[in-house]
């Protein structure tokens, strides 16, 4: 009877460090999960304004494209599980511009994540609308920095 208690504790201490060491393995698409970081990322750096400041039409149209473009990711069952306000801490110092250029930093490093090659047709589609998505969402945070730099 020991033994057999001893064996089975011993399965199970097996069975957990075998799946603590594929825990840190990204899945089939790593790529689609850091773009989803950073896509939270640039998000909050367009979201997070000091208490003097507001949102106006083409940020929150940028917002949109951002979250357009995580749902996508998501509706592809590639979540990572985080909510949209989840995302690392926003330099609540920095200038507007500044925010503005480190959120298109991050929808560049997006974009780049999402655009490496798809092995699977039916993830092509829908990784050209990602695509879309960010890079609108780009075009509109730096028709924004241009407006602020006036």
């Amino acid at each position: 009877m020991k033994m057999l208690i001893r064996l089975t504790i011993l399965s199970i201490l097996t069975a957990t460090c075998v799946g603590m060491a594929f825990a840190d393995k990204p899945g089939r698409h790593p790529h689609y999960l850091y773009s989803l970081s950073d896509l939270h990322h640039a998000r909050g750096y367009l979201d997070k304004l000091a208490m003097n400041e507001h949102r106006d039409e083409m940020e929150q149209r940028a917002i949109e494209k951002i979250d357009a473009a995580i749902n996508a990711i998501k509706s592809a069952s590639i979540d990572d599980g985080k909510n949209l306000n989840d995302h690392p801490p926003i330099d609540a110092h920095l200038a507007r511009g500044d925010r503005y250029m480190k959120a298109m930093e991050l929808l560049d490093a997006a974009h780049h994540d999402v655009s490496l090659e798809e092995d699977e047709s039916k993830s092509q589609g829908l990784q050209g609308r990602i695509i879309a998505d960010v890079d609108q969402a780009h075009r509109i945070v730096e028709k924004l920095q241009a407006r602020y730099n006036k």
